[in-house]
């Protein structure tokens, strides 16, 4: 449980140093991956990704509400999660390995979007979002 060290250690640090807000979104990570460690889960990036991606969709939420004050503060939280998880694969690096993806599935055409799609995710490990994959795929398959 390596990431769990690190988010108490940073949460430590960030109390030592009297960063509230930091200190808040330490204590959410934190909550949450114990949360799942409980429930039997110990893949800590799936909730890492899927915290991120709530803090995202949030702040997309606030911000087309006009409150940018909220929007700015989930964004934050979302980019300090994201310090947690590995980087984001390269345009490039995605598009080998959908390429090879899409020669290792057989997918010739639209309908077979997703087999293809299942390949490449597996391939992509969580390393790349989703609608990204999804746009090359349907792209190479001429969708």
């Amino acid at each position: 449980m390596a990431i769990l060290d690190d988010v108490k250690l940073d949460l430590n640090s960030a109390m030592r140093a009297g960063e509230k807000q930091r200190v808040g979104a330490l204590r959410m990570i934190l909550s949450e991956l114990q949360k799942a460690s409980k429930e039997g889960s110990e893949d800590e990036l799936a909730v890492l990704r899927r915290e991120r991606k709530r803090r995202l969709e949030a702040a997309r939420a606030f911000r087309d509400g006009g409150r940018e004050d909220l929007a700015t503060g989930e964004e934050a939280e979302g980019e300090l999660i994201g310090t947690y998880l590995p980087a984001e694969l390269s345009d490039g690096e995605l598009q080998v390995i959908v390429e090879q993806a899409l020669a290792d599935s057989g997918a010739q055409s639209p309908k077979d979007m997703g087999v293809a799609m299942k390949s490449a995710m597996a391939a992509v490990d969580g390393r790349a979002d989703g609608k990204r994959v999804s746009g090359l795929v349907k792209a190479a398959l001429g969708g």
